[in-house]
């Protein structure tokens, strides 16, 4: 079952992501991906997340489908313009790329090539609008194309660090819906009630709603995305209890596993983030029960 049945069909999905390297050796993500053959619906692969040059998704995505692994690629309009989306798009499809992810692309500032220049020439309303066009085979100046693509996409929503940020956040994933996202991907979750909030203001879009879980990995690691990040969540109780466990990574993975635990009944997917220890997805997963 492809991961669009399986999503269509109202079935729990569990989606892994997976970094492409800084470089060409592929041998870690080859063998990390070998080890979730199986485990997963699909892997999502992001182009240069957090504005780090790294091989391109449309790369890692292929060596996924070559693994026997459905890939999901991110799309954002940072780094090409309307032509370049289309054509990467479009050959993305070809090499086995059927499951596209609208994410906002975050700023250059953040990320190692401060001096590139962004282009933005759509954003994720735009680029929504653009693939919906690929699937109904015109390109975005109305040429009929030579063979129609068919996509599965879904959208993201950005950390929302209070109630009123909700409502914004749910009126502009309503557009994203209505623009053809078929699904909503959340940011992280740490905290389950405020997390609960969100979850019942998306419910009535009509969309199936999939978690991210992020590992984290140290203390340090918790309390600087504490700070930096206030909207993530993260609690000074989480926080204490890494610092005090007598093995910090295994407690981290536990961590992990509980969050899943607990919204298995709120939303019909997780995609669970590693950032750097995807040799530990399948150790979070067998905690869960995935």
């Amino acid at each position: 079952m492809s991961l669009k049945e399986k999503i269509l069909s109202g079935d729990f999905v569990v989606i892994a992501e997976m970094n492409t390297p800084k470089g060409i050796d592929i041998s870690e993500i080859v063998t990390n991906s070998k080890r979730l053959k199986g485990r997963v619906d699909a892997v999502l692969v992001p182009d240069m997340d957090n504005g780090v040059m790294r091989m391109s998704a449309l790369a890692g995505a292929s060596l996924m489908h070559q693994q026997g692994l459905e890939p999901i690629v991110t799309v954002y309009g940072r780094d090409r313009n309307r032509m370049a989306l289309q054509g990467d798009i479009l050959a993305a499809y070809v090499l086995g790329t059927k499951n596209l992810l609208v994410v906002k692309g975050e700023e250059m500032a953040n990320g190692d090539h401060q001096d590139a220049k962004p282009v933005d020439d759509l954003d994720e309303i735009g680029i929504l609008n653009m693939i919906r066009s690929l699937n109904q085979g015109l390109d975005m100046s109305g040429f009929e194309l030579t063979g129609v693509p068919e996509f599965n996409v879904g959208c993201a929503i950005a950390p929302v660090a209070d109630e009123s940020a909700i409502d914004a956040e749910i009126k502009l994933a309503s557009e994203k819906v209505a623009a053809g996202a078929t699904y909503i991907v959340t940011p992280p979750v740490f905290d389950m009630a405020f997390y609960g909030k969100l979850v019942d203001k998306l419910k009535p879009l009509g969309v199936p709603i999939i978690a991210t879980v992020f590992l984290l990995k140290s203390v340090g690691m918790a309390r600087y995305i504490a700070i930096n990040d206030p909207s993530v969540r993260i609690s000074e109780d989480t926080i204490r209890r890494i610092r005090k466990a007598p093995d910090r990574d295994n407690e981290c993975i536990q961590i992990a596993a509980e969050i899943i635990s607990d919204i298995k009944k709120m939303v019909q997917g997780v995609k669970i983030m590693a950032t750097g220890w995807e040799h530990r997805l399948t150790s979070i997963m067998d905690r869960a029960g995935l």
